[in-house]
């Protein structure tokens, strides 16, 4: 879909830009658009599942909280800050520790996909260099040891973020 978006000659969003006088933008083919399109299009992608999950997060709460908290005069924002961000907060913890697991691992496939020869400068990270390198390349024990490398970080970061977790507040993976 992003393709078919951001196509120079058909695609949504460049007529959108014609139909405002400007010029079509090759977004695929610039460097300085790939990360943009990239943290772009990742939320795209979650936003359907993390409202799932917060909004079933938000059904925990319990109702006669905000009836108590209008009867007292608070109003819409100070609901939302001291009833429902403190009731979502363990929900918000556990989701921020699966994604900082997530975080050097950004997503080979959809690098991949979007990577050509014209944005490779800015749109190559760890994993698109270990395939070049390893099966390109045909240098597995390198591949092997930046492979590990990026699960040692990856790791050590989840302890971190695990260990402030369970210091700030009580809710924590381990």
């Amino acid at each position: 879909m992003l393709f078919i978006f951001l196509d120079p000659q058909s695609g949504f969003i460049n007529m959108l830009i014609r139909m405002f006088g400007g010029e079509p933008v090759s977004f695929l083919t610039e460097p300085a658009w790939f990360k943009t399109l990239y943290v772009f299009s990742g939320v795209w992608q979650q936003m359907g599942w993390s409202s799932i999950i917060y909004l079933a997060a938000l059904t925990g709460i319990d109702p006669q909280l905000h009836e108590a908290a209008k009867v007292d005069g608070a109003s819409r924002l100070k609901r939302i800050w001291h009833i429902n961000l403190p009731g979502i907060m363990p929900t918000i913890i556990i989701l921020l520790i699966m994604n900082v697991g997530s975080v050097m691992a950004v997503g080979f496939e959809k690098v991949f996909l979007m990577q050509n020869d014209l944005n490779r400068e800015s749109s190559d990270v760890i994993a698109t260099y270990v395939y070049r390198s390893g099966i390109v390349g045909a240098q597995y024990s390198f591949s092997a040891a930046i492979g590990l490398f990026n699960n040692v970080v990856t790791f050590i970061l989840l302890v971190i973020v695990n260990a402030f977790a369970r210091r700030v507040g009580s809710t924590s993976l381990w």
